[in-house]
């Protein structure tokens, strides 16, 4: 995969991770069945390998175990990046950011692994050396939203929970160890780092392999905590499914969206027009389709919008109302080709205050994006393989 194209306020790193790693298989039955790229499981996956997501004022924290003993680590999940990255010790207070989990320390894990300048694995990745060991270095976002991260690129051992009731481990997990970070303003004082879900050789997804056969999901709560699942399918009553077009990110073809009983069509000259990220918060859409959107909604809410709130550089204004005024939204329906999304208020505006409640969409003028706030209360599910994701609506905080 090469090297990002876009830049917005999304997170997309200037270097990305990548690899040619195959994890390997585990040694016991305390530990998953990660295979390489060219085995294949002899049997069906029978367990599901999992971990906690945690909803904090729109972030999304998965929680996982690093190293040996375990260290908490608390990452935002993140489809629209590959690499997986958390403060490490040695991390000077003028240097990282304040983080209310305890730092993770290599020095005190019998797994951690630095990589070398000369392997394969930095070379795809930098050409940055730190005293003979492969050194990275992320930026994400611009302006007042930028965020990055700079340290060494390492190996270690991931623990998750799982469907047996058991905690599993994942061995030889390629990773950034930061030792110089800055957090954006909107992270929590919980958040340790990112975890990369993209489709990229160093992402958490493409590194276990063949043994979650292409198939991850996870259900983004309103409020509370939900799960995210490596291997298993979405079914049942209320599911839709949409091609998957996989590049640099997720892609998807968005054919239009319908706002009561207009349908305003996108016209886009490629299949897999919008990527799904839930890095990003709103869903971002050109500027003139924005507009007619933006119009288009406003004349069906019966409530007097707000003028001149939510602008920010680089993109339109956002659509925003006084929570006093109490509108009511009309049905909004995202047409993926084979798959209509119907989305519920929560997922069309969210409080940005006591005061003022703002539009999911905004306008851009590069990326075309299906943030996070149309994904909550949906659990969504990936299969690479089949090269699909499926949608079904849900209360994630049952999940």
């Amino acid at each position: 995969m090469a090297s990002k194209k876009f830049l917005s306020y999304a997170l997309f790193p200037v270097f990305l991770c990548l690899s040619t790693f195959n994890p390997t298989k585990a040694q016991n039955s305390q530990k998953l069945p990660f295979y390489n790229d060219n085995e294949t499981p002899k049997s069906p996956i029978s367990i599901i390998y999992q971990a906690e997501i945690i909803s904090v004022d729109d972030i999304y924290l998965m929680h996982l175990s690093i190293g040996t003993p375990p260290v908490d680590i608390f990452g935002s999940v993140d489809t629209g990046s590959d690499c997986t990255w958390t403060q490490c010790e040695p991390c000077p207070e003028l240097d990282c950011f304040k983080q209310e989990p305890p730092l993770f320390d290599p020095k005190k894990s019998s797994t951690y692994n630095s990589i070398s300048c000369s392997s394969s694995q930095c070379a795809v990745v930098t050409s940055n050396c730190s005293e003979g060991d492969c050194s990275y270095s992320f930026l994400y976002g611009r302006g007042a939203y930028a965020s990055f991260s700079s340290g060494n690129l390492a190996t270690e051992t991931l623990t998750f929970n799982s469907t047996s009731g058991l905690p599993v481990e994942m061995p030889n997990v390629i990773f950034g160890c930061g030792h110089k970070n800055l957090a954006s303003p909107t992270s929590d004082s919980k958040q340790t780092g990112i975890i990369g879900l993209g489709p990229g050789n160093s992402s958490l997804i493409s590194q276990m392999g063949t043994s979650i056969a292409g198939k991850f999901s996870y259900c983004l709560p309103d409020q509370g905590s939900s799960k995210i699942n490596f291997g298993g399918i979405v079914a049942g009553a209320g599911v839709v499914s949409t091609p998957l077009i996989i590049r640099d990110h997720y892609y998807l073809s968005l054919e239009a969206i319908s706002v009561g009983n207009q349908r305003l069509e996108f016209v886009s000259s490629s299949t897999g027009n919008i990527f799904v990220d839930t890095g990003v918060l709103r869903t971002l859409l050109p500027l003139e389709y924005h507009s007619n959107l933006k119009s288009v909604m406003s004349n069906m809410i019966k409530a007097q919008p707000v003028k001149g709130v939510g602008a920010e550089p680089g993109f339109s204004d956002v659509l925003c109302y006084n929570i006093s005024s109490q509108p009511k939204f009309p049905e909004v329906t995202i047409h993926f080709r084979g798959a209509d999304v119907k989305l519920s208020p929560s997922n069309l505006f969210r409080n940005i205050s006591d005061e003022i409640m703002c539009s999911a969409f905004r306008g851009g003028n590069a990326n075309i994006v299906y943030g996070r706030i149309m994904q909550i209360n949906f659990l969504i599910g990936y299969d690479i393989e089949q090269a699909m994701v499926s949608f079904k609506p849900s209360r994630c905080t049952n999940y």
